[in-house]
This record gives structure tokens, sequence and C-alpha cells, in this order.
């Protein structure tokens, strides 16, 4: 288990929540016509329980406090890239997943901070019922508040099972999201060049 302040795998769930959440899906599963009671669906709700705690853990996240945990005064002012970061969410409004990459970006002022750092806050605002264009804006805001540096870039390329799965059923439809701040939202060629790294094409005209 990851001990830094305000960030935590869950390992362990709460028992009272667990309870509660099983007692909802075992009847979610009766109103859909099911019987909870046969074998392959006996424990079903309980796994959904401690599944859905999982999914949504980064409601006990602090992601600031993920970034100040390793902060470090540092002269450098040129592009920090972290790139291809895994997302796996929730979209709010039909609790379907949605999943693919982000990329972050930051030219920094005073202060950098660990690599890690910047995917666990990827991390932390991903673990929650989310739309990709909030969770964009939530990463990209964390960072400028946090570390202060002249500019941050934020790109989430994503698929949507609401999309693939029901509704229009477009399955190989991506999704992409950007928002800026600073350096990347008033120098273009700082912007073009975060896209030539990320390997994107998209708003480089």
């Amino acid at each position: 288990m990851d001990e830094m302040k305000g960030y935590q795998k869950i390992d362990r769930y709460d028992d009272e929540l667990t309870a509660q959440l099983s007692d909802v899906y075992r009847q979610a599963l009766v109103l859909l016509g099911e019987d909870p009671t046969r074998e392959g669906l006996e424990k079903t709700p309980k796994r959904v329980a401690k599944a859905m705690q999982f999914l949504t853990q980064g409601y006990h996240a602090k992601p600031e406090d993920i970034i100040r945990s390793a902060m470090f005064q540092e002269d450098y002012q040129q592009m920090v890239v972290v790139k291809d970061i895994e997302i796996y969410s929730l979209c709010e409004h039909h609790l379907l997943p949605f999943f693919g990459k982000a990329h972050v970006a930051y030219i920094p002022r005073h202060h950098i901070t660990g690599l890690s750092k910047i995917a666990r806050v990827v991390e932390a605002y991903a673990r929650r019922l989310q739309v990709q264009e909030r969770l964009t804006t939530q990463i990209k805001h964390c960072i400028q508040e946090t570390l202060n540096p002249l500019g941050v870039a934020v790109v989430i390329e994503a698929q949507h099972m609401c999309m693939q799965m029901r509704g229009i059923q477009k399955q190989h439809s991506v999704t992409t999201t950007s928002d800026f701040t600073g350096a990347f939202m008033k120098n273009v060629a700082t912007r073009a060049e975060f896209f030539n790294i990320i390997g994107s094409q998209s708003f480089k005209s």
C-alpha cells in the first residue's frame, strides 16, 4: 500500500458501505429479472460493491498533496512531458467505462515535481465519476495551482463505452479533449512542440 500522504490505493474496504452497496446491487439484479441467489450471481453484489469502491477511490485522494509530496526547487524552464498515461474512468451519465491515454506537460517556473506524481494526479481524478472534459480541466488546474509553472498542457484521447456499447454504437470513435494555460495557450510554437512530442495531429494548425 502506498503510504504517501494524500494518495492511497484501496486494499481494504469499508464493511458497512460494502454491505449497503451489496443490497443495492442485489435488488438491481432482481429488477433486471435475474436470480441473485443462483451460483453465478451469489457473490456478484459484493464483488460489484468492492469494485465500485476501487473505481471511485479518487474521491479520497488529494491531488494537490500528491504533487506537494515531491516538490523541488529547480531552475529548469524547458518543457516536461509525461505522455501515454493510461486512464480508466467511469462516465457519470451511464456509469460505463471510458479509457485511453492522457498526455501532460508543464514548463517549470521555480519548482518541479516527481514524474510519477503527474501520473498519480491523473489517476486521482480519473477514479471518480467523470466526464472527459472536466477530467482534462481538473488535471490542468491542479498542476497550475500547485506548481505555478509557466504553462500547463493536458490532452486526453479516450474511447467511451456509452458510445460503443449503446447509443450510436460507433466502435472505433476516439474523443480528444485538451486544455492549456500560460505559454501553451499564448505561444503557437510551444503548443505545436507539445503536440509533436506526444505524436498527435490535433490542433497543430
